[in-house]
């Protein structure tokens, strides 16, 4: 597995993770952990296709 595809659930468990953590404060300290999560997965992903395209048509 290479280290883009790696990073997609180390990216999702650590935003679980962060995301848990915030619970406790009031609604209004939040921030917006799940959004910039999906974003980081989305961006991982997106490189990951690109990358992975890349690489077999090279071969």
């Amino acid at each position: 597995m290479c280290i883009i595809c790696a990073s997609i659930p180390m990216a999702a468990a650590m935003g679980a993770k962060i995301n848990a953590n915030q619970l406790i404060q009031p609604m209004e300290k939040r921030k917006p952990i799940g959004k910039f999560t999906s974003m980081i997965i989305g961006l991982l992903v997106i490189t990951s296709v690109v990358y992975h395209t890349l690489r077999w048509q090279d071969q």
